[in-house]
């Protein structure tokens, strides 16, 4: 099957890959968001079975997976809940209750953990085929029997506190995410029975390791914390016969709600962060044959009904599958990449603002190194001439080469501010203590509004240059994350713009003063009037269209969610222009319907990286890809929230180079990938994209071994980068 976009080449492959169907009278032209989503984790999920990867690799999926469940679960089922609970009746996108929406997902979430199962059960296997055990209750040698009790007797027993489940013990509290362990036991004195809870803290890991010294030439053995329990349990209840054990795991209500109207916010964020341990329970996983008395009692004391009850015949936590990914088995792992420098800042002897004023520069994550990003902000610390330092905070990991740059320039005098998000889902605590350490140093440090995130990716250095002051702007798709970075796809653009350099400006009074933008010269703002320019441009491809010329929309994001966005798109295949998306996530958006959506594509790209980078090109009168293009990049997806309820960035791509490594290498790339690519069907399946053996196109490959356009400096001459082929879908 052919990869091009576009162009009447590939109409066999538009009929294959897409059924052009009519739309029933009773069927919604928007595909319900949360049933998308489990849509994606379903792709995910499909990776752990990719024989193509490597063993650890296929297991690093199985556990993403998991956590993304998790998180599903907390935040998008949470909120159903609530809104069940309080009577609310607002249909979604496509027409469903709350209630509805909750049956839906019920179903499908069945059918995806017990694929998680089947998952595991195959993964073992090969595991211990290639040497790593995981053991269950019977397979473990005399020699790791002695050590596991040592440990278990010497680490875990001085930890964990059996507590007796009886009228004269209230029902202990179980954080979110917490596993316990239920126990029926008979006193070997009496023959009184009672049932025992064992909370696992959340401190000891998820897998014990036996030292190599003990299993010697057996290899690496595995037990999770909760089987090492129960295999110890004689230890922790002597004087008693165990009859039964069983484990269990409670996930809660992890969204935050903020009044709008809060004094304090810091404060009430600290309050918010206490409540969200203590959130209502959304779902209860516990062992296939759990006790039936034990499980009625924990449905009874957390106060849900068996809809949120999940029995699991295998492992309770998939998520925890993370600690054996880090086992030292580089044969099981992806070859190790290191990421590149770019050669241009490497010609200015290491000097980021030199070659930033020679000309706009992008640096693409993880392929070239975030390092360009924390050297400019700890070059801006260092340099004596910088005198004022703009910074955007959403998320910033726990140990930020980026906080420490700001701290240091703040200590060397310099006006730092530092706008940090304290609204950053599952963040909240470590930017709220980073806030703190930059407040400490002299950072001056705001929080933005109180019912709008602050999601752009924005800094800016101030610097005085032959008596006049010169901007220097880094405007970002992703965080300042140097955990994320090594595994998202993201762009980092440099420029010394004036006209940006102005717009950044504005945007920063905005979110530390409430100064709302006048004039704006390149950048476009939401929730001011990024949906506009979005909207202007599709308007401007319709127009194109109803004019006989080329017309063209590229998209590429990770969600695409809101209506608006969603009808103009389908106003302008209605119109002829041809719309492309790689949407890697949730994708409201119904595909080839006649009448409606026949001339759009949707597909998402799933692999050894994150695609995270959000990129808008139009074809602006010429056929895609041209120098004539529009181009933007963005820190916002195609979502309301993003569009109406968040601060973000759409930025234009002047500079052409830049905008030739945007289009022609970034999105077109992502556009002609066949290898990691999956279709979606106008039925809201998806199936991956079939093509020739051999003919396969994996675009993260393509990057990791072919240096950017814009960084590549006078060291490469251009014909050093492989050009990418519309037409022939392939490389030349």
């Amino acid at each position: 099957m052919s990869t091009s976009p576009t162009g009447s080449e590939d109409a066999s492959a538009q009929a294959g890959a897409v059924q052009m169907a009519e739309l029933a009278p009773d069927e919604s032209p928007y595909f319900n968001r949360e049933l998308s989503w489990l849509q994606f984790n379903q792709r995910v999920l499909a990776e752990a079975c990719n024989a193509a990867y490597p063993l650890l690799e296929r297991l690093r999926f199985l556990s993403i997976s998991g956590s993304n469940l998790d998180e599903f679960m907390m935040i998008r089922v949470a909120g159903l809940v609530g809104q069940v609970q309080r009577g609310f009746d607002t249909p979604s996108i496509d027409g469903r209750s709350p209630t509805q929406q909750l049956a839906a997902i019920r179903e499908k979430l069945a059918d995806l953990s017990q694929q998680q199962q089947d998952i595991w059960r195959e993964l073992r296997v090969g595991l211990s085929a290639a040497n790593i055990h995981v053991a269950d209750e019977e397979r473990v040698s005399p020699e790791a029997h002695t050590w596991l009790k040592r440990y278990f007797l010497n680490e875990i027993l001085p930890i964990i506190t059996p507590q007796a489940l009886d009228p004269a013990h209230p029902f202990p509290f179980v954080q979110n995410e917490g596993l316990g362990l239920l126990f029926t036991l008979t006193r070997n004195a009496t023959g009184e029975q009672l049932i025992e809870m064992v909370l696992i803290p959340s401190a000891l890991p998820r897998f014990v390791r036996v030292p190599d010294d003990v299993t010697g030439a057996n290899g690496a053995l595995y037990i999770s914390i909760a089987r090492l329990i129960q295999r110890y349990a004689g230890e922790l209840f002597p004087g008693f016969t165990v009859q039964g054990d069983g484990l269990f795991r409670v996930l809660r209500d992890s969204d935050l709600e903020i009044a709008e109207e809060a004094e304090d916010l810091v404060r009430t964020f600290r309050s918010a962060i206490q409540r969200r341990r203590r959130g209502q329970v959304i779902q209860l996983e516990i062992d296939e044959d759990f006790d039936p008395a034990a499980e009625a009692l924990l449905l009874d004391q957390l106060g849900i009904n068996e809809a949120a009850l999940i029995k699991t015949d295998g492992m309770i936590g998939v998520d925890g599958l993370a600690e054996i990914v880090r086992e030292d088995r580089p044969d099981l792992k992806f070859e190790a990449y290191s990421p590149r420098f770019p050669e241009r800042i490497r010609e200015h002897d290491g000097d980021a603002f030199s070659a930033i004023r020679e000309k706009d520069i992008i640096v693409h994550h993880p392929y070239e190194s975030f390092e360009v990003v924390v050297d400019f902000l700890r070059q801006a610390a260092a340099d004596p001439d910088v005198v004022a330092i703009k910074q955007m905070l959403y998320r910033a990991g726990s140990q930020s080469a980026v906080i420490g740059a700001l701290i240091e320039a703040a200590e060397a005098g310099k006006s730092v501010t530092a706008v940090v998000e304290l609204k950053a889902r599952f963040d909240e605590e470590q930017n709220l203590q980073w806030a703190s350490k930059l407040e400490r140093a002299g950072v001056q440090v705001i929080y933005g509004f109180t019912d709008w995130k602050t999601h752009a990716k924005v800094a800016m250095v101030v610097r005085r240059e032959n008596d006049n002051f010169r901007t220097y702007c880094h405007l970002g798709t992703g965080n300042y994350h140097p955990v994320t970075a090594r595994v998202y796809t993201d762009l980092s653009f440099f420029t010394a713009d004036p006209k940006l350099g102005r717009d950044v400006a504005k945007m920063f009074n905005f979110v530390t003063g409430y100064v709302e933008p006048h004039a704006l010269e390149r950048l476009h703002i939401a929730p001011i009037d990024l949906r506009e320019e979005i909207y202007a441009r599709i308007d401007a491809e319709i127009a194109h269209a109803q004019a006989d010329k080329p017309a063209a929309i590229w998209m590429k994001c990770n969600q695409l969610t809101d209506e608006g966005v969603i009808d103009r798109l389908y106003a302008a295949s209605q119109a002829g222009v041809q719309v492309e998306l790689v949407v890697r996530g949730i994708c409201c958006l119904r595909p080839g319907i006649a009448g409606l959506s026949e001339n759009i594509r949707v597909k998402s790209v799933i692999g050894r990286f994150l695609e995270h980078s959000r990129i808008y090109a139009f074809a602006n009168g010429h056929p895609l890809p041209s120098a004539h293009a529009a181009v933007f990049i963005a820190s916002a997806d195609m979502m309301s929230r993003n569009l109406d309820r968040r601060v973000e960035t759409l930025i234009p791509i002047l500079n052409r180079t830049v905008h030739d490594q945007v289009l022609q290498q970034v999105l077109l790339a992502n556009m002609l990938d066949s290898e990691q690519s999956w279709w979606l069907h106008p039925d809201g399946s998806y199936s991956r994209v079939e093509v020739e053996a051999g003919k396969a196109f994996n675009c993260h490959r393509y990057f990791m071994t072919n240096p950017s356009l814009s960084g590549r400096g006078g060291a490469l001459e251009a014909g050093a980068v492989p050009k990418l082929s519309l037409r022939r879908g392939a490389v030349r």
